[in-house]
């Protein structure tokens, strides 16, 4: 196992290598995004509030958003994007090879992501952590009873390990149920084939809200890794990793600063505050830099708002969905979320 495991991380990374050296040039990615007239940006096959199609086809959600910014960013048109759907065992391959030219697919920011696979995460758009679910008629309160219990893992994540981690740690046995998506799992944990579910806590809220009953599902209290999630881009094209990460800041400094998809088109030519004028590009040329148009970020709120309009809007507590901010708060009401500076 854990030998095919690094012979797939080797041609992984060795694809991804060669398009590194293809791409290294300053507009890589960026002119084929430019040149094509779309971006391919990689999600999930399917996760309520993340990404997923609605009743007519159209992709929505708080993954989706990030995708819709950074072509409005870059093309002046948040619908200019083909979205590609990626399981835990393609999206890396999908990326490496070209296939893809970003992928927003709740995806976990690791060592060995970042550096033998030679990826660039370029940010966190979600502070999350590993949880478990289990059906309420179990009458379990904690994961510390779940000793000899089936337990549905989607193959690919860094959910395998975690679990592995935490019953050996703590002396217990499992018996695990392979899945390839969050769908398959949903099928299987409803039907019996598992006893808990486990993934991101982020996605078992999003999961237990589609339910016909979700207040026969719980949610276990204990959160056992750590799961920054976050776009990322190949190694090798810094310009566009430039692109890709200064959108995702530009989200998150317009929630700080309260530009908002309601207020984009005026809030420049008016406030007297400099880094919303040089964020807008009313002031300076930090769009130049990235070698886009003045209006870049400007472009990125009108599309779906703020980071915090997307979080609302896709995931928020008024949604079925129903996360709290928690850590996903900005830094100035207690969480994590903290952009550098625009100047």
């Amino acid at each position: 196992m854990k030998k095919s495991v690094f012979l797939g991380t080797l041609a992984i990374a060795g694809v991804a290598a060669g398009y590194a050296a293809a791409d290294g040039h300053s507009s890589g990615t960026l002119a084929q995004v430019q040149d094509r007239g779309s971006l391919n940006c990689g999600v999930t096959t399917g996760l309520a509030g993340f990404a997923a199609p609605d009743a007519n086809g159209e992709w929505e959600g708080f993954d989706v958003a990030i995708c819709r910014a950074v072509a409005a960013a870059v093309l002046g048109d948040a619908s200019a994007v083909e979205f590609v759907p990626t399981t835990g065992q393609t999206r890396f391959t999908a990326l490496a090879s070209g296939e893809i030219d970003m992928l927003a697919r709740n995806t976990t920011w690791t060592f060995s992501r970042d550096v033998d696979l030679a990826f660039e995460f370029t940010g966190v758009n979600y502070y999350d952590g590993q949880g478990f679910m289990v059906p309420r008629e179990l009458g379990v309160s904690s994961a510390l009873e779940l000793d000899g219990a089936t337990v549905c893992i989607q193959t690919g994540t860094t959910t395998e390990l975690n679990l592995a981690d935490y019953f050996s740690s703590n002396n217990m046995s499992y018996e695990p149920v392979p899945i390839e998506t969050n769908a398959e799992g949903q099928q299987q944990y409803l039907a019996g084939a598992c006893d808990v579910y486990t993934t991101d806590a982020s996605g078992l809220a999003a999961t237990r809200a589609t339910f016909e009953d979700p207040d026969a599902h719980v949610v276990l209290p204990e959160i056992v890794s750590k799961e920054p999630l976050g776009p990322l881009v190949r190694h090798g094209d810094n310009e566009w990793g430039d692109i890709v990460r200064w959108t995702l800041n530009a989200l998150i400094t317009a929630e700080e600063l309260g530009v908002t998809s309601a207020n984009v088109g005026e809030i420049g030519g008016t406030t007297g505050n400099p880094e919303i004028r040089r964020l807008l590009g009313t002031e300076g040329d930090l769009g130049a830099m990235l070698g886009l148009d003045a209006d870049w970020a400007a472009n990125a709120f009108a599309a779906g708002g703020n980071y915090g309009e997307i979080f609302e809007g896709n995931i928020g507590e008024s949604t079925p969905i129903g996360i709290a901010r928690g850590l996903n708060a900005q830094w100035t009401d207690g969480g994590l979320l903290y952009s550098p500076p625009f100047r």
